[in-house]
C-alpha cells in the first residue's frame, strides 16, 4: 500500500517539534481543525493513499492536562502515579533518583516546586523537561491510549507510527545506567540492554493494541520507531500478534561500503524472515542528518547529531551521487521503503543554518555541543522563485531556508530527465511494476567493491569500488547515474538490469 505519515499535528506548546503532546484529541491550530484532519483523510484516500499518524505514548507534554493536575497533587496520589515521580537521593532529597541522562543531554529527572513552595519529587523525561516519561505500569494510562487509538481509528485513519515505541516500559528498580545514551552502538558486540529501552513489558502493549486494530475493518498498520539492536530483539516488535512494521535504523547508520551494506541487508533479512515479517527500509528521516550529506562525508567516520557553520562540511556532489545509489538500492529490496520528504529532491541538510535559530532542545541541552536536528527539518522547496519557495505567501518559515536550495525545487526538476525526482518517480513506478517488495532477494555478488543481487527477474548492482565495473547482461531499466561510454557502471552507481 501507499501511504502517507504525518508527524505529530496535535495540540502542543511545540518544546520538541509537536513530539510534546498536550491534547491526544485535537489539532493544533498552526495546522487547523479536527474537520481539516477529515477532509484531508478523505481526499488521501480519494487518490489511493492511506493516511498514517505519529503517536507519542512514551510522555506527554508538560502542558498536558494530566502533568499539570500531577504538579497539584501530593507524592503517591493516583495524579502522580499517571508519570514517572520519585523521591529524590541525599538527606534533602536534592539528587536525581538516578543517575539517567536525557537523550537531548543532561540529566533525566526534574525536581519539582510543592504547591506550598518547597523543593518536592523529581520526574523522569528521556528527553526534554516538557517532555514527562507517563508511568506505562499503571492501568489507567493504558486505557487512555487505547481510548486514543479509538478516537483516531474511527475517524478514518490507517495506522500509526509509534515514537519511541521501545522506551515505554521501564526496568522496575530503576536502576543506574553507568554508560552514554546512545541511538544505536553499531557495534555487533552483545551489549546489556540499558534500563530504560527495549524491556520484554513492551510487547504486552502491542499485543493490545493489535487485537484492537485488528477488529476494525480494513488494513490497519502500526508501525514501530524502535532504535533496537540486534536486528533479532528489533524483529520481536513484529512478531505476528504485534506490530506490522519496525524501521530499520541499522541500516539507516551502515556505512557506505559494500561488506557493511551486505551485512546489515543479510542480517535484517534473516531476523524478519524468522517472523514472518517484512523488513521495513529506510535512509533517511527527521531525527537524522539527510542521508544526502551525510553521505558527503568521510565513509567510517562519526555520525554528527547536525552539522553547522565551523563543522566539517560534507561533499555535496559526492553526497548526491551515493544518496541516488544508496536511494535505487534500497528501492530494489524486498520489504517496505519509506521516504523522507525532500530526499526525492535529492535535498541536503541545511548545514549553515545559524545557531541563533535553532529550535532541537537538544542545542541547548547539550550545551551547544550537538547542533542536533533542524538541518534536516527545515521546510522544503516547491517553486524555486516563490516566497520560501512556495512553502508560504512570505519568506518567513518556521526555519529559515538556504538560498542554494532554489537548485533543488520541485518545478526545476519535474519532468526533467535524469533529475533525482524523475529518478525516484521511476524507480517506485519499476518497484510496483516488478513487485519487489515481495521479493525474495538472491545475492549474486558480496565482495569488497560491488554487490549484485537479484530480484523478481531484476539484476541490480552497485558499484561500491574506485574503478568502473561491466553491467549485468541484460536491457537496463534504471540507473542513479548514468553509464560509462563502454556502457560499465562507475563508482558509487546503482543499476537494475532486466536479465
Amino acid at each position: 500500500m501507499d501511504a502517507v505519515w504525518l508527524s505529530p499535528f496535535y495540540p502542543s506548546p511545540q518544546a520538541d517539534a509537536g513530539y510534546d503532546v498536550a491534547d491526544y484529541r485535537d489539532v493544533d491550530p498552526l495546522f487547523g481543525r479536527l474537520e481539516d484532519a477529515d477532509k484531508l483523510i478523505a481526499e488521501a484516500r480519494a487518490k489511493g493513499l492511506r493516511v498514517i499518524v505519529d503517536l507519542v505514548p512514551n510522555h506527554t507534554s508538560s502542558a498536558h492536562r494530566w502533568f499539570t493536575a500531577a504538579l497539584a497533587a501530593a507524592p503517591g496520589s493516583p495524579e502522580r502515579a499517571r508519570y514517572i515521580f520519585r523521591d529524590g537521593l541525599g538527606p534533602d532529597g536534592d539528587q536525581p533518583p538516578n543517575d539517567w541522562q536525557s537523550v537531548f543531554g543532561g540529566p533525566a529527572w526534574t525536581r519539582v516546586t510543592d504547591p506550598d513552595g518547597r523543593p518536592g519529587q523529581w520526574y523522569l523525561h528521556l528527553f526534554d523537561t516538557g517532555q514527562p516519561d507517563l508511568n506505562w505500569d499503571n492501568p489507567e494510562v493504558r486505557e487512555e491510549f487505547l481510548d486514543v487509538l479509538r478516537f483516531w481509528l474511527d475517524r478514518g485513519v490507517d495506522g500509526f507510527r509509534v515514537d519511541v515505541a521501545h522506551g515505554l516500559i521501564k526496568q522496575a528498580d530503576l536502576a543506574d545506567w553507568e554508560e552514554p545514551q546512545e541511538i544505536l552502538s553499531g557495534n555487533e558486540v552483545a551489549k546489556p540492554r540499558p534500563p530504560m529501552w527495549d524491556q520484554d513489558g513492551v510487547h504486552d502493549i502491542y499485543r493490545e493494541w493489535r487485537r484492537l486494530l485488528d477488529s476494525y475493518p480494513g488494513e490497519r498498520v502500526l508501525v514501530a520507531e524502535a532504535w533496537v539492536e540486534p536486528a533479532e530483539r528489533l524483529a520481536r516488535y513484529v512478531r505476528p500478534d504485534e506490530m506490522h512494521q519496525a524501521f530499520n535504523f541499522e541500516y539507516l547508520l551502515a556505512s557506505w561500503t559494500a561488506p557493511a551494506q551486505y551485512a546489515v541487508i543479510t542480517r535484517s533479512l534473516e531476523a524478519t524472515d524468522s517472523v514472518g515479517a517484512p523488513t521495513t527500509w529506510v535512509l533517511s528521516n527527521h531525527d537524522v542528518v539527510r542521508h544526502a550529506s551525510r553521505l558527503g562525508l568521510t565513509v567510517g567516520g562519526g555520525r554528527p547529531n547536525g552539522i553547522g557553520i565551523g563543522d566539517p562540511q560534507p561533499d555535496a556532489a559526492l553526497g548526491l551521487r551515493r544518496a541516488r545509489a544508496a536511494s535505487l538500492l534500497m528501492l530494489a529490496l524486498p520489504g517496505s521503503a519509506y521516504l523522507y520528504q525532500g530526499e526525492e529532491l535529492g535535498l541536503p541538510e541545511h548545514t549553515t543554518l545559524p545557531d541563533e535559530v535553532r529550535q532541537d532542545p537538544t542545542w541547548e541541552r547539550s550545551g551547544h555541543t550537538q547542533r542536533g536536528r533542524d538541518g534536516c527539518r527545515v521546510p522544503i522547496p516547491w517553486e524555486a522563485d516563490a516566497p520560501s519557495y512556495g512553502f508560504g505567501p512570505t519568506d518567513a518559515s518556521w526555519l529559515p531556508q538556504p538560498p542554494l536550495w532554489a537548485e533543488y525545487a520541485l518545478d526545476r526538476q519535474r519532468g526533467v530527465p535524469g533529475s533525482t525526482y524523475e529518478m525516484y518517480r521511476t524507480a517506485l513506478r519499476l518497484r510496483r511494476e516488478h513487485g519487489l517488495a515481495r521479493g525474495p532477494l538472491k545475492w549474486l555478488s558480496s565482495g569488497d567493491e560491488v554487490l549484485a543481487f537479484r530480484n523478481r527477474g531484476l539484476t541490480v548492482l552497485t558499484n561500491f569500488g574506485a574503478a568502473a565495473v561491466p553491467a549485468p547482461t541484460g536491457e537496463v531499466l534504471h540507473s542513479s547515474a548514468p553509464l560509462d561510454a563502454d556502457g560499465r557502471v562507475p563508482t558509487d552507481v546503482t543499476v537494475w538490469v532486466r536479465t
